[in-house]
């Protein structure tokens, strides 16, 4: 019985001092991490626009956002998500450089939706994680 447990003893101390010398040999490498004063940081002076009243019959109404990229790293607006069908978006999709601006135009189509509206849309970028959003908002009179 005791030779089993020295027999036992002997593998434990054998497999553990392996791993011991395994353990040593690996290098824990962390990448590093994007703050906003090294990577693209998005921003912009108005983050909701109101239209205000508008009428139905004149169609369709857009407005054009500012994006500023405050960061050390080009900016890139990945995709643009509207809220509905009734408004779309179109933005820059080129990088944008450090200090340097691009657009994300909204276009609204009030037919068939009066009263108050607000839509908000989602800027998926390298800039925030998450996204970063805007939003549009009136009211449409049915005339």
């Amino acid at each position: 019985m005791k030779k089993i447990i020295f027999i036992c003893m002997a593998i434990l101390l054998t497999t553990g001092s392996v791993f011991a010398q395994e353990a040593e040999k690996v290098e824990v490498v962390t990448p590093p991490q994007e703050t906003e004063e090294s990577g693209a940081v998005i921003a912009t002076e108005e983050a909701s626009y109101d239209f205000g009243d508008i009428k139905e019959a004149d169609g369709k109404v857009s407005h054009t956002f500012e994006i500023s990229n405050k960061g050390k790293a080009p900016l890139v607006m990945t995709r643009v998500i509207a809220s509905c069908g009734c408004t779309t978006p179109e933005w820059t999709k080129e990088p944008i450089a450090p200090g340097k601006t691009g657009t994300v135009k909204i276009t609204f189509d009030p037919a068939h939706r009066p009263g108050p509206f607000a839509k908000p849309v989602s800027v998926y970028s390298n800039g925030k994680a998450g996204s970063f959003m805007l939003t549009i908002r009136g009211n449409v009179i049915h005339e």
